[in-house]
């Protein structure tokens, strides 16, 4: 098994910040699904663009993102942390323990705002489970994920106003936006 070919799944709607359920007949709580992550800031891409007409390395030929969107064993276990056997590979991929606190996946809203906004860094997209299996939301295991500089425990996922603190709501409508015209 090779978990860089972990299957992707697209970022879908745009709003994690309201107190409702998203209208899902409204094309404003869904993302640009015509753009790449990266594209999805227009300073970002300028940037990216601007990289990638002036990188000159007589070996590496030019490229847009120094990250990969979607095949990084980073990514899935990024995600899936909270989840075996993901776990035990986020620990392998960090000398044994967990990742420092602030870069474990915390939040849904601030992933989101960090792969929507300026960093070349961060265009990562999902894994199903985001529209198949909520447990990969809890910490049910009770793995002692650090505390970030703001001082927040990490345990479970924070999720959108929207799911109520429901992971199952949250999953619910994730697959619906996924399956709506």
């Amino acid at each position: 098994n090779d978990i860089c070919q972990y299957p992707v799944f697209p970022w879908v709607l745009s709003n994690y910040t309201s107190d409702e359920v998203p209208d899902l007949t409204d094309r404003a709580n869904f993302r640009d699904l015509s753009k790449p992550m990266g594209a999805m800031n227009e300073e970002r891409l300028a940037e990216l663009l601007d990289r990638f007409k002036t990188f000159d390395d007589p070996t590496i030929p030019p490229f847009m993102y120094g990250s990969h969107y979607s095949t990084s064993a980073g990514v899935v276990v990024h995600f899936l942390l909270r989840l075996h056997p993901f776990s035990s590979l986020h620990r392998q991929l960090q000398s044994g323990h967990f990742d420092v606190a602030d870069r474990l996946f915390s939040s849904v809203q601030r992933t989101w705002d960090m792969c929507t906004g300026r960093s070349a860094a961060e265009v990562k997209e999902l894994t199903p489970e985001f529209y198949s299996n909520p447990a990969f939301l809890r910490n049910t295991n009770e793995f002692k994920l650090g505390t970030s500089q703001d001082g927040e425990v990490l345990g479970d996922v924070i999720l959108p106003p929207w799911a109520k603190g429901s992971p199952e709501k949250f999953v619910e409508v994730m697959r619906l936006a996924l399956e709506s015209d």
